[in-house]
């Protein structure tokens, strides 16, 4: 047991596979079960596996036998002697104890639920979604938790929005943020940064960053020349058109028009190939090859090539233009990269009118149509992204692309291709969710597509082509990884809904996902080389996938209204998200990985780092301080002018402002609960500033407000809920220097503290004490 008081770390050698959670699971936590507190549980059935030597009609008869061969009883009565197979080796003991293990679980289960039923009331209803319930006892520090009400799915605006302007959010450093954060609309954001700031009223900034900064009133700042520079899209954005939608599949445009020359284009394939391919895998490569050519045959005959065939070959350009850079465009082809980009844009567009996309049936047009997506639907996605992933979802439906391949009796090669294009769908589906919202449409239960085979693309048209993945890296991992990756954040986006009805335990959720993490080791992972950049890529890229789960299943009670967030969980949010932006800046900066970073924004966008701005201005002496900062310096792009000490409030104060700036322009309308809590916040806070602070004595104080990140209203740092054996029972030993150590701490709360008694013995089955050993400082 590591027993230094040194910062939990996590290992960076290539060749580590460790996680900071324990690879080992209790018995019933696969079955989404908790485990019961422990003086409810009922003892372990133990379970005898004597082994059986008498014959099998002794035993019937219930006589002694002799065994031998036959026995005497059978010789005697004229009697087939018949005995069990020799016993069994050890791992089948072991196999069959760990059954008869799992019966007893079960059986426990069963008894919890005959119990629970017959003291349901009657007007007890079944889950609607036939979802499956989690009957076990939920652990005694989630049963008061809830998630903060100031997050909700469904986004409303006011008539009188400007629909004219942007809805991509504001940009801050590196992040992008808007009113949707983490797939949840949170129309308060900027009242929610206030609160947190409420008690540092003194603005450290500078005449000229209080200049740069967006002021509160909207209609003087529209006007600003700052406006259009923070709410303006980015670099990376690429809004689709309409037109090729509505066209009639007559353009009076030539291809001509947008067609570079041959060599030009094979350069761009070639682009494609390098930096588009190993990510985003979605033509079988000897195929397309052969339509290319045959492409290009049509060309140099005056044979004008069929619709689908111009959509997928400009398409796959128009990805490879995207996934270069500025100055490597103008180099190459003594052009701007936007010049570039409109031009294949524009070509893709029109040849995907040509092969009318609308009411296609043909499986190249919706190839073409999800490759010319994926490089829009990157960081910054707006409304239009998601209406057009929305309508490819819809195509790809009609054409039966959520049943698998194999139903119909296609060939190797088709059914690799429908499975590529309908996960690339799934993951869109998600990606715009995230992005705008409400909610995923894409279920798993709605469709029967397999994932493709790990296998390289040149095995599927050998004469026997495989039917089962390969134990190795192949070219098809790297985006296998990223699609069952995605396929379990649809799941965990589903068991979030079912935390909200309390259908299920945060713990179970945790267990599965855990689970999930082990499994992905396992199958790709270990077969990673770090020193091939593109498999390292794909240890990072998994990390970051799974690593994500953990705050999108986490982040909504970092701030739980009634009560703190225990510290295991929220050891949780801190260690996974440094852990997420430590693996995507290494994406970012590293020139192994420099062919893939332009669509390093698609994988992950940063939010994490709201999260950990919040602790770190909560708490600036916490252990991880050096490590959170190194990332948030580079993510928000803080000016190294700022001391250390007040670059926490600067960046809070910057992120609320322009917040209050977006909703506001965007006329976002909150629903009347989540302003009845913010009319209450304000006398609550008032009394808050003016309360002594009680005295600190086992159990630690908590806040009562609403908004505060790890803030009480009032500017008090809220202190984290220390373990019994770790705790000082002082709040002294929190050590919390700044403007927040000298604020008065909250009076206490008046409801009961039992989300504080926690049952450690239990919750150290999942995630031990060693795998986490920094506690908050």
């Amino acid at each position: 047991m590591n027993t230094s008081n040194e910062p939990l770390r996590f290992v960076r050698n290539a060749n580590s596979q460790e996680s900071p959670f324990p690879e080992k699971q209790p018995s019933n936590g696969a079955l989404g079960i908790s485990p019961a507190p422990a003086a409810t549980t009922a003892p372990r059935v133990k379970r005898r596996n004597r082994m059986i030597t008498s014959c099998l009609e002794c035993r019937r008869r219930k006589l002694k036998c002799d065994k031998s061969h036959p026995c005497a009883n059978c010789t005697k009565n004229s009697r087939d002697c018949v005995f069990l197979a020799p016993a069994l080796d050890s791992a089948s003991q072991m196999r069959l104890t760990e059954i008869k293990e799992k019966m007893g679980s079960l059986e426990r289960v069963l008894e919890q639920d005959v119990a629970r039923n017959s003291t349901r009331p009657q007007s007890w209803k079944a889950d609607p979604e036939g979802e499956q319930v989690d009957f076990a006892p939920e652990p005694e520090d989630e049963k008061n938790l809830e998630p903060t009400p100031l997050a909700t799915a469904d986004a409303v605006y006011d008539d009188d929005a400007d629909d004219d302007l942007a809805d991509l959010g504001f940009a801050m450093g590196r992040m992008r943020l808007s009113d949707r954060i983490g797939g949840f609309f949170r129309p308060k954001m900027a009242e929610e940064l206030s609160v947190s700031l409420n008690g540092d009223t003194a603005d450290n900034r500078s005449q000229s960053q209080k200049s740069q900064s967006p002021e509160q009133s909207v209609t003087h700042y529209v006007t600003s020349p700052q406006y259009n520079k923070f709410l303006a899209p980015g670099p990376t954005y690429i809004a689709p058109s309409s037109s090729f939608f509505f066209s009639s599949g007559q353009s009076s445009t030539s291809l001509i028009d947008y067609l570079p020359s041959k060599l030009i284009a094979n350069r761009l394939l070639n682009q494609y190939w390098l930096a588009v391919h190993p990510i985003c895998r979605i033509v079988h490569r000897p195929s397309f090859q052969r339509r290319y050519h045959a492409f290009w045959a049509d060309i140099e005959m005056g044979v004008e090539p069929t619709g689908s065939l111009q959509a997928v070959v400009f398409a796959a350009l128009f990805s490879g233009v995207v996934s270069m850079s500025d100055n490597a465009i103008l180099m190459e082809f003594g052009t701007s990269k936007k010049d570039l980009v409109d031009n294949f844009q524009m070509g893709t567009e029109t040849a995907l009118g040509r092969a009318n996309v609308i009411r296609t049936t043909k499986v190249e047009t919706l190839q073409a149509l999800v490759m010319y997506m994926l490089p829009l639907c990157r960081g910054e996605i707006s409304r239009s992204h998601s209406a057009l992933v929305g309508t490819a979802l819809r195509i790809a439906e009609c054409m039966g692309l959520h049943r698998d391949g194999t139903e119909y009796g296609f060939g190797p090669v088709e059914i690799h291709v429908r499975r590529l294009i309908w996960y690339h769908i799934c993951f869109l589906d998600i990606r715009t969710c995230e992005a705008q919202g409400p909610r995923p449409h894409i279920r798993s239960d709605e469709f029967d597509t397999q994932f493709p085979l790990n296998v390289d693309d040149e095995d599927l048209e050998m004469p026997d082509p495989p039917t089962v993945s390969a134990s190795r890296w192949t070219d098809m991992t790297l985006t296998l990884i990223r699609m069952e990756a995605n396929e379990m954040c649809r799941v965990v986006w589903i068991d979030r809904q079912r935390l909200e009805k309390k259908t299920i335990s945060l713990t179970a959720v945790l267990g599965k996902i855990e689970n999930f993490r082990k499994t992905m080791r396992d199958k790709y992972i270990r077969f990673v080389n770090d020193h091939i950049p593109v498999q390292h890529l794909g240890r990072q890229i998994c990390e970051i996938v799974t690593l994500r789960m953990h705050i999108m299943v986490l982040h909504r009670y970092h701030n739980s209204v009634s009560y703190q967030i225990p510290d295991r969980l929220r050891q949780i949010i801190i260690s996974s998200g440094t852990e997420i932006m430590e693996r995507a800046i290494e994406i970012e900066t590293s020139p192994a990985l420099s062919p893939w970073v332009w669509y390093s924004s698609a994988i992950q966008q940063y939010h994490s780092a709201l999260l950990l701005l919040m602790e770190i201005y909560a708490f600036p002496h916490r252990k991880e301080a050096a490590r959170i900062w190194r990332c948030l310096d580079y993510v928000f792009e803080i000016p190294p002018n700022i001391p250390r000490d007040q670059r926490g409030k600067w960046v809070m104060t910057e992120i609320r402002d322009k917040m209050g700036i977006y909703i506001a322009s965007r006329k976002v309308m909150a629903p009347s609960s989540m302003l009845e809590r913010i009319g209450s916040q304000s006398t609550r806070s008032g009394s808050a500033k003016n309360a002594s602070p009680p005295p600190a004595v086992g159990k630690v104080r908590q806040g009562n407000g609403d908004f505060a990140y790890g803030h009480a209203p009032g500017g008090a740092a809220t202190q984290p809920t220390q373990r019994p054996e770790a705790s000082k029972s002082d709040a002294s030993s929190y050590n919390c220097a700044g403007p927040q150590a000298a604020m008065p701490m909250p009076p206490p709360p008046t409801q009961s503290d039992k989300m504080l008694d926690i049952d450690w013995h239990e919750w150290d089955k999942l995630f031990p004490p060693d795998s986490n050993p920094n506690y908050m400082t």
